[in-house]
């Protein structure tokens, strides 16, 4: 991107990476990085649907918003997965817990507070700087482990 399209851009530094963005599109380490978010997972907004692995006791079932595990009261955000980082992400974090739930999540309704942030391997990944609104859920399904330990994904992913 060059001329005009650079002055609708804006730089910033997180977490030690330099991160750039323009618009709806995301520049970082110089590259445009929209193609790594896509995947079968999109809204009618073209928008990929991202992902929360959450303990079921903590999922709220009233109206009110989501504010977080406590993982994510502690780093100061609501983390989330694209369909292509959530496997990982259960075998890394959850493996081998029970009673949790996958909740999808409509990025669009998220507005400006959520942020795409390099964290492992560099990978970009979807950040919430608030509370969750239920509205933005477009479900929450069962997690459940199998015998080994791995969470089934098969029928939530698809």
């Amino acid at each position: 991107m060059t001329g005009a399209g650079l002055r609708a851009c804006h730089g910033k530094v997180r977490s030690g990476f330099p991160v750039m963005t323009c618009s709806n599109l995301l520049i970082w380490r110089g590259s445009l990085s929209l193609e790594r978010f896509r995947s079968s997972g999109k809204r009618a907004s073209g928008a990929e649907v991202i992902y929360k692995i959450v303990a079921s006791s903590l999922w709220p079932t009233r109206g009110e918003p989501f504010g977080g595990a406590p993982v994510d009261l502690a780093d100061g955000f609501i983390h989330f997965s694209t369909a292509a980082q959530v496997v990982e992400t259960a075998a890394r974090h959850f493996a081998g817990e029970d009673n949790l739930l996958l909740v999808a999540v409509d990025p669009a309704q998220l507005g400006a507070a959520l942020k795409w942030e390099p964290s492992r391997g560099g990978d970009l990944f979807p950040h919430l700087y608030g509370s969750l609104p239920l509205s933005a859920a477009l479900w929450a399904r069962p997690l459940p482990p199998g015998d080994d330990g791995r969470h089934d994904f098969s029928s939530l992913l698809a």
